[in-house]
């Protein structure tokens, strides 16, 4: 009766989920509004209060629900289309950016949205009804038909009904009619949680908002949809995350493709009592795929680049997919602790086969099990084809009523009241909680086969799946889960591959590899790629009578895996072994059986021994009967994946003669498997050959394998014990010049043949397809078969290339690491100061070791007096300072002036640690060397002045020093250099009265005025003159002001204000390094002026300025400073520049000529340029006519500037003072940003992102020869730079997400990258490009020759970076 029982079972619990299924699934319109959850007031909804960013009171579960591995009892609803298990923060600290939150986020439309004044209303409650709670499950159950027999137990519900996006309020400017609904349902049964995210037709009129924080920078963020854990408990770190979109491409496609087989429905496994890493998309539907047909049926796709892809109502395609052919992997244990997302659903093309009733699955999480045949019939379609009992298919029924999913909501019951819904064609109503039974508890879990003869189960490799220890009879088995004293994947998870999950059985876990990758679990390697082997051989041999000793030389060997060609080389073999060594073709044929090309329902080697093993073999060779034994260890992969074997030789060999060459025929041999063991015994025959001479040889082999296998997982009945090994083509040479031995081998594993088969073999299984070196063949009917790259290859299958994980971001290297490319693969190296923690991808600090003389603990005198010099560990040593003695511990000033260190005719002064030297009167110098003063040359200007010097070198001596030009004339305008009053003076000195001006305004006009052929000033005169005016006339002592000459050129000795900081320039004013003094010296600008021949010994902690080239860039009210070594960014010595509260600066250029830094400020609407020199200050150039001013470019040639203002849509120009501005352009502008100049060639670019028609245009620098360069294949190009050295005009576009450059003639346009985030501005320094970019909210280089990521700085706060410049320590030449 039991048996009966069973078998009538189906009729139960698979009928309605079968009737089901046609009607989720048989649809390819989009939902429409209607079949929305029932919502309103009258289902008992909350409303969420009007307003721009609000948030619900905190909701109060009734059953508390599972979010990732957590169990939360509180839920808000946000104004912004998003739900949280806390309460949000301020909307500006998470709408604009992208994930992951730092607080638990379910997001089904992330945006600024605005409720106020009636646009819309959002709703929420919390729902126990059994026409919602059905829905829900009948959803879930579609989407996720391993957990056929979900039951939620409540529900919790929000609609976002007829929402607009936030909108600044502009006079006379309606509101847009753009608006929103779309809805949010999590279902719950108590242990595991769903999440159902709905969009009807013509639900998603805008995509996108804009930033409140880009002011009049016109820039729209895509919504963001997905699922965000939260910041993790350890400093922070990034927890799990899950994103849906990311370009507004992906958005506009959620109402227009499913995962569930219903145009804009998706459903998502979000929360489990179980291991759950990351959320789970359901993986029926596969519309995502089948509807971009570049996607091959069998490949794995992700939801995020499917919805990439642009989607029309008339394009979509729904493929037919079996439950059983949808891949769930579990996120990967060490993507969940890295904080990384996980959205790929994988379909499998090669499948193993089993006997139903040997492989009914159950949901790793529900502990449900699933009949084939409650699944086999999906058909996406629109119709149902069941399997009927001999595996042929029946005929569909009629097509249901696509109404009848959903049923009208237009007249709902009054709440709470419940009422049944009939979704079927009969009428028949819905099953309640009662009708469907419970799920099993976790202690028992019951699985039942139901009969379906003649068919079976397709099973991919790496299905993720509840494992039973034995089989599974015909009877019904109840298995007792014993949790106690077992090891389980929640602390051993780590021990398996990277590429691999991990899965808990009865009695313990085990590894197994994921889709498109193969080995035991603890060792995968992609499909499809060639594998390399690394090793030592050592040995002990007899040749002969002649004994040969050899330790650890090398061995390396290639394997093309795709048709099983396997290379082996070991290297420096002393004579005469290795050419005795030329019939152990076995030491390499190891690496044949391991890595053969598999026939169907075959393994090999690396499937069930990964990378650890011993291959024990004896040789005995005939008619000599001599005998070598050859061990062959294999030690696991290197982090390069590269195979590590250790091979040992012990034993004799015949002597072969030089020249001999040895010729092994073809052979198969068999291959015995039991429980961990392999062996093989077979005998083969060659022959050694040397001119006429061929004499023919035999050797007798026995092979002996074992590796360790997992005990846990069920038996494999289906596996041969025995396979054969076939290998066609044989090849071993030696070169006595390279000292190399060589052996080539060509293998296939499969079954035991027997005689000939005249069936064609597909090119697959023998090696002879023309698939790349880097892909997979996967077999189709007879000989035709399709080519796939390799994991971490791309291609068409026939040509691969290697995939750069570095530089896609597709990689897992943790925060203060460093990714480097490999062949197919990636590794991840610590940065300096840092080494691995345990999962071998987050880099932690180095707790460095004691040092007491950065900790305090030493005992030496001040700072001010001594230096602590460390030793390592806990020891150090003291040493006083220049200008103190003592032993370091305690220290005393020295007395210099008791040294008679200055000229005799001076005044010493000493001070603590050192000392100063004056002329006394009558004498003149730096007080080293004194001169007596001879006034009877001088003139009244210049005795004054020498008089005046001499008294204001006593300290609070107030004194005005007289100025004298050249000839020693008084200067007609006289400023003191204490109190800032200016007078005008007569040519004996006095004052003119009514000339005197007080200090901070503008000096007086001193003299007749100026020619009309006076030259033009010069730049010193034109520097002194602006910090003159920006010192208000009069400089204070220690502010600089250029010194000039009669001509305008830059005196050689320039000095700071009235101090003794003084150093040399060059004819342009730049510094000449190592010039700059200290006080009491004065440099030798002069050569015929000697320098003085005592000094005082400088301090050590006195160090010159940084030189060399940087990065500035524009970050809210800031200017950041971002130094580079080469082309690499010194992120730890990035600081900010400079401050401006209340601005928001955007466009920024550099003056390489000046040194003057150059900005665009669009919330002062001005733009300003400030000095690089210590304590320069801001000085405004523009302040009128501008409302949106944003790119701004420096031509440092004809000192001038151009600007962009968005929102007056126009072209300016001006002298670098602001002066002589100039509208360059005010038609055919719409959208103007980047602009570059060409000081070379007399060129302007500039950008228009006009959405309607983006364009690129130039002209020359007066405005002349307009024309459009680029107006194809472009989008948002944000950032625009011209390189004068390569001469190319490139930018970063934020919709096509390119970085291209063309010549400035719009010829040779090339891509340089195509993979940008949201970039908004860029340029260029040596070989590489910076840009910065609002998704990272921070500066990224890629390098201009390959295109890749290279590094990328991430400024502490967190907030959207504008313009960038590139500083550098001259000005670029460049060439015609």
């Amino acid at each position: 009766m039991e048996g009966d029982r069973v078998a009538r079972r189906p009729a139960l619990s698979s009928l309605p989920v079968l009737l089901l299924l046609p009607l989720l699934l048989s649809r390819a319109a989009a939902l429409h509004p209607d079949e929305l959850f029932p919502h309103g007031e009258s289902w008992g909804d909350q409303l969420l209060q009007e307003g721009d960013d609000e948030s619900s009171a905190v909701v109060k579960l009734a059953n508390p629900l599972h979010f990732y591995e957590a169990r939360f009892s509180n839920l808000y609803v946000g104004t912004n289309g998003i739900i949280s298990t806390q309460d949000f923060p301020r909307e500006t600290q998470y709408v604009d950016y992208d994930f992951p939150t730092d607080f638990p986020a379910i997001a089904p439309f992330l945006a600024d949205i605005d409720t106020s004044h009636g646009r819309g209303r959002v709703l929420y409650r919390e729902d126990t009804s059994p026409a919602v709670l059905g829905l829900a499950a009948r959803y879930v159950r579609a989407g996720f038909p391993r957990s056929a027999r979900f039951t939620p137990t409540h529900a919790f519900l929000a609609t976002w009904e007829q929402v607009g996006a936030y909108e600044e309020v502009k006079r006379g400017a309606a509101p847009s009619g753009e608006l929103n609904t779309f809805q949010a349902v999590l279902a719950s049964d108590g242990s595991d949680s769903y999440a159902l995210f709905l969009y009807p037709a013509n639900g998603l009129q805008f995509l996108g908002t804009r930033p409140k924080e880009s002011y009049n920078v016109q820039l729209q963020l895509p919504a963001r949809v997905g699922f965000c854990r939260g910041e993790a408990d350890d400093l922070k770190s990034e927890g799990p995350y899950f994103s849906l979109t990311s370009t507004e491409q992906s958005v506009k496609n959620l109402y227009q493709l499913s995962n569930l087989g219903i145009p804009g429905v998706w459903a998502f496994h979000i929360g489990s009592t179980s291991l759950l890493d990351n959320v789970r998309p359901a993986a029926v539907g596969r519309d995502l795929s089948a509807a971009h047909s570049s996607v091959p049926l069998g490949r794995s796709f992700s939801h995020a680049t499917a919805l990439e892809s642009d989607y029309n109502e008339d394009n979509l395609d729904y493929y037919d997919v079996n439950e059983e052919e949808a891949e769930y992997l579990p996120g990967e244990p060490e993507e969940a602790l890295n904080g990384h997302s996980s959205i790929d659903v994988s379909f499998q093309s090669k499948v193993d086969t089993k006997p139903l009733e040997e492989s009914a699955t159950l949901d790793p999480h529900t502990k449900e099990g699933t009949s084939l045949g409650e699944v086999e019939g999906l058909d996406l379609k629109g119709q149902v084809e069941p399997w009927d009992e001999r595996g042929t298919r029946s005929p569909a029924p009629p097509e249901a009523d696509r109404d009848s999913l959903a049923p009208s909501w237009e007249t709902p019951p009054p709440y709470p009241e419940n009422r049944s819904i009939q979704p079927y064609p009969d009428g028949g109503p819905v099953p309640s909680e009662v009708d469907v039974p419970p799920a099993h508890p976790e202690e028992e879990i019951v699985l039942r086969n139901y009969p379906a003869s003649g068919h079976t189960t397709p099973l991919s490799r790496g299905t993720y799946e509840v494992g039973l220890e034995d089989n599974i009879g015909s009877d019904t088995e109840v298995f007792t889960h014993n949790a106690a004293n077992k090891e389980t994947c929640e602390h051993n998870h780590r021990q398996c591959s990277r590429h691999a999950f991990c899965t808990d059985y009865a009695t313990g876990f085990c590894c197994h590899c994921q889709s498109k990758f193969y080995g035991n679990g603890k060792h995968c390697l992609p499909e499809g790629a060639p594998h390399r082997v690394n090793g030592k051989v050592s040995g002990h041999l007899r040749v002969g009578h002649t004994p040969v000793h050899f330790t650890d030389v090398d061995l390396h060997a290639y394997v093309v895996g795709n048709d099983g060609r396997a290379y082996t080389a070991i290297s420096h073999i002393p004579q005469p072994a290795a050419q005795a060594l030329l019939p152990l073709t076995p030491i390499g044929g190891l690496f044949g059986w391991l890595f053969a090309l598999e026939k169907p329902g075959s393994e090999n080697g690396f499937s069930l021994a990964g990378a650890a093993f011993t291959h024990d073999m004896e040789v005995t060779f005939y008619p000599g009967e001599e005998r070598v034994h050859i061990t062959q260890t294999a030690e696991g992969l290197d982090p390069e994946n590269y195979l590590s074997i250790k091979t040992n030789i012990q034993g004799q060999v015949p002597y072969i003669p030089a020249n001999f060459t040895a010729h092994i025929s073809p052979y198969k041999e068999l291959y015995h498997y039991s429980d961990s063991t392999v062996t093989s015994t077979s005998s083969r025959d060659y022959s050694l050959t040397f001119g006429a001479i061929n004499q023919t040889w035999s050797s007798r082999i026995h092979q002996n394998i074992t590796y360790q296998v997992c005990r846990h997982a069920p038996r494999r009945p289906a596996f041969p014990n025995t396979q054969q090994l076939s290998v066609d083509r044989v090849f071993a040479l030696y070169n006595d010049e390279e000292r190399v031995l060589r052996f080539a081998v060509t293998n296939q594993i499969g079954p035991v043949e027997e005689d000939s088969d005249p069936t064609p073999v597909n090119p697959c299984y023998d090696g002879s397809h023309m698939c790349d070196t880097t892909a997979r063949c996967h077999p189709g009917t007879g000989v035709d078969y399709t080519c796939e790259c390799a994991s971490g290859y791309q291609g068409d299958g026939r040509n691969c290339v290697d995939e750069n994980e570095c530089a896609t971001g597709f990689h897992r290297c943790g925060p203060n690491s460093v990714c480097i490319n490999l062949p197919g693969t990636y590794r991840c190296e610590c940065r300096s100061g840092y080494e691995f923690a345990d999962d071998r991808h987050t880099c932690i600090l180095i707790t460095p070791p004691p040092n007491p003389c950065e900790d305090g603990s030493h005992t030496c005198a001040p700072a001010g007096q001594a230096r602590c010099v460390h030793h390592g560990g806990s020891a150090f040593s003291c040493a006083c300072l220049p200008g103190y003695a003592g032993d370091g511990h305690q220290c005393t000033d020295i007395d210099e002036c008791s040294e008679n260190r200055c000229h005799p005719a001076a005044t010493c002064y000493n001070t603590p640690g050192s000392f100063s030297c004056r002329c006394q009167p009558g004498y003149y110098g730096d007080g080293f060397q004194c001169i007596p003063d001879s006034t009877s040359s001088l003139t009244p200007c210049e005795q004054q002045q020498r008089h005046a010097q001499a008294q204001y070198a006593h300290p609070g001596a107030r004194f005005h020093i007289p100025q004298c030009d050249e000839q020693g004339n008084f200067l007609p305008l006289q400023c003191h250099g204490s109190t800032g009053f200016c007078w005008c003076v007569d040519p004996d000195g006095h004052e003119v009265p009514g000339t005197q001006t007080p200090p901070g305004s503008t000096p007086p006009h001193c003299g007749p005025p100026p020619e009309p052929t006076q030259r033009p000033p010069t730049i010193c005169e034109r520097w002194r003159e602006n910090l003159l005016e920006h010192y208000g006339g009069t400089p204070r002592d220690d502010q600089y002001v250029p010194q000039c000459d009669d001509l305008g050129h830059f005196t050689p000795l320039q000095c700071h204000g009235k101090s003794d900081f003084c150093w040399c320039v060059d004819k342009d004013g730049r510094e000449v390094q190592g010039t700059r003094s200290q006080p009491g010296t004065t440099p030798a600008c002069i050569p015929t002026v000697a320098p003085p021949m005592v000094r005082p010994t400088p301090r050590p902690d006195v160090t010159p300025p940084s030189v060399g080239t940087f990065l500035l860039y524009t970050q809210g009210q800031q200017i950041g400073y971002l130094p580079l070594n080469g082309t690499r960014l010194q992120k730890d010595a990035a600081k900010t520049l400079l401050s401006l509260h209340g601005s928001i600066i955007v466009g920024i250029d550099y003056d390489c000529r000046e040194r003057m830094v150059y900005w665009t400020d669009v919330a002062g609407r001005t733009i300003s340029r400030a000095s690089l020199e210590l304590g320069a200050e801001p000085e405004t150039i523009v302040n009128s006519g501008l409302i949106s001013p944003e790119g701004l470019a420096i031509d440092h040639i004809r000192r001038t500037m151009y600007w962009t203002d968005s929102v007056m849509d126009k072209i300016e120009s001006a002298l670098l003072d602001g002066s002589g501005r100039k509208v360059l352009f005010h038609t055919d502008l719409v959208n103007p940003r980047a602009i570059a100049v060409d000081p070379i060639r007399g060129n302007l670019y500039w950008t228009d992102w006009n959405r309607e028609a983006p364009k690129i245009e130039t002209s020359s620098l007066d405005g002349e020869n307009r024309r459009i360069l680029i107006n194809t294949d472009i989008g948002l190009p944000n950032g625009l730079t011209f390189d004068p050295f390569s001469k190319l005009l490139c930018w970063a576009d934020a919709g096509t997400k390119k970085l291209e450059c063309t010549l400035p003639d719009g010829t040779g346009r090339h891509v340089i990258h195509n993979n940008l985030k949201y970039p908004f501005s860029i340029v260029s320094y040596a070989d590489h490009f910076y840009h910065t970019d609002w998704r990272r909210d921070g500066v990224v280089s890629v390098n201009k020759h390959s295109g890749q990521f290279t590094d990328e700085y991430l400024p502490e706060q967190r907030s959207h970076l504008y313009g960038i410049t590139a500083v550098y320590p001259y000005c670029p030449t460049g060439r015609k």
